[in-house]
């Protein structure tokens, strides 16, 4: 079967090319691939090249095909997984496999395994680690955002406190504490926001730090202040850049306390270094921002760990678990992965829209895979519906959703370019 996809050959060399994949073995399972996000950590690899720690050195002979969040629907199972998996069927992918100690993972390391394509071949290893995972949900879109979503979801399961008395680690964000996440109006950390407001450990506040107004202002309309009182939640958002002392005007919201639980989502230096500064008494700060530096540094007050237990920790990626979990909660509403998406596009848009994914602004860029189409934003959906009857009912869509992507604009789509579920 003939498959189209976006293959990396080297640093900043991306290919939008067709080609033949081979026949599926008994262990190996061929699917249609629908969506794929584009991650910042594929702009870093496609940076980086075969310098990348999951990137073969081989690829200028055998590319690789990019994106890693992606979803679908399964079109032939090999003999081995035909009690398990049926034609027909969609799904969602765990990229995250470490199989056997291997770094090797979809959209990185594979020659026919990635998002960014039509027909990919998923290897054994992915049914064996119990990481393609049966979808039920409405759209493609929530499923390939369940990616970026588990990885949020694992921050707040690893965060973690501490007992004195036996000296146990209370896992997860503190049961109504009040939790900071700085650089929070880009896509990861408005996914945070959203989960955060609904997770079992439910904080009493959330604080979210921007330097942008355009941002604050967005995240506003997708997520208020309001829907989040609604759940229990005090929801502020805040400009750092226009306090005149960050970090007391940040510390008075909280009366003085700090803050339980502090994310860092983005890679910069004085941000972390704040973001220390905020932490309460067993406070823990998660670093979730990868920086492309790997000689990043900052500065951490080493008497505050010694005498009021702060901590600090990384997360990247998630589990399976948080998949699944992500997943659930996006099928029933309880979270909003939508509220990450700002740029919709084709598999023609993806090669250089990762190429140049931070000079784009906004938040998440999603492309659909079966068909070609600019990558546009959603807010030019109105101006460009003026002529084209296409971007007239997308926008109309998306108007009924709080200027949202949504599962009516995706099947509006398929239907205007002829595709097949």
């Amino acid at each position: 079967m003939k498959t189209k996809a976006v293959r990396m050959y080297g640093e900043m060399d991306l290919r939008l090319e067709e080609f033949e994949l081979p026949q599926i073995k008994d262990d190996e399972i061929l699917v249609k691939v629908m969506s794929d996000s584009i991650c910042m950590s594929t702009y870093k690899l496609v940076k980086q090249g075969k310098k990348h720690k999951r990137a073969p050195q081989n690829i200028d002979t055998n590319p690789v095909i990019i994106g890693h969040e992606f979803a679908g629907v399964i079109v032939e199972v090999g003999k081995k997984w035909q009690d398990q998996f049926k034609p027909g069927q969609k799904f969602a992918q765990q990229p995250a496999l470490n199989y056997k100690g291997s770094l090797a993972s979809p959209g990185y390391s594979y020659e026919f395994f990635g998002g960014a394509c039509t027909y990919c071949i998923i290897p054994h290893e992915v049914m064996e680690l119990g990481c393609l995972l049966p979808y039920e949900g409405e759209s493609f879109f929530e499923a390939s955002l369940g990616e970026p979503m588990s990885c949020i979801i694992g921050g707040y399961h690893a965060n973690y406190h501490t007992n004195k008395q036996n000296y146990n680690h209370a896992m997860g964000t503190k049961v109504d504490g009040n939790i900071l996440i700085m650089g929070g109006c880009g896509p990861m950390g408005l996914g945070a926001v959203s989960y955060g407001i609904q997770f079992e450990n439910r904080p009493k506040r959330i604080v979210v730090t921007e330097v942008d107004d355009a941002k604050i202002a967005r995240a506003r309309e997708v997520i208020s202040e309001e829907s989040a009182k609604e759940k229990g939640v005090e929801l502020l958002y805040v400009n750092t850049a226009k306090m005149e002392d960050p970090i007391k005007e940040l510390m008075d919201i909280t009366e003085g306390h700090g803050y339980d639980d502090v994310f860092v989502y983005v890679p910069i230096k004085p941000v972390a270094e704040m973001g220390d500064k905020l932490l309460a008494f067993d406070g823990c700060m998660n670093f979730f921002a990868g920086p492309t530096d790997n000689q990043f540094k900052a500065e951490i007050n080493l008497y505050n760990v010694h005498y009021t237990s702060s901590h600090i920790m990384g997360t990247t990626g998630g589990n399976t678990d948080d998949l699944i979990e992500a997943n659930t909660l996006a099928a029933k509403g309880a979270i909003e992965p939508a509220v990450m998406v700002t740029h919709v596009g084709g598999i023609d848009s993806i090669a250089e829209a990762t190429k140049t994914l931070p000079s784009i602004p906004g938040g998440k860029k999603l492309t659909y895979t079966q068909f070609d189409m600019p990558l546009t934003a959603i807010d030019d959906f109105e101006k460009l519906g003026e002529t084209d009857p296409l971007f007239k009912k997308l926008s109309d869509s998306c108007k009924a959703h709080r200027g949202l992507w949504n599962a009516e604009a995706e099947k509006i789509l398929f239907e205007h370019f002829g595709v097949n579920c």
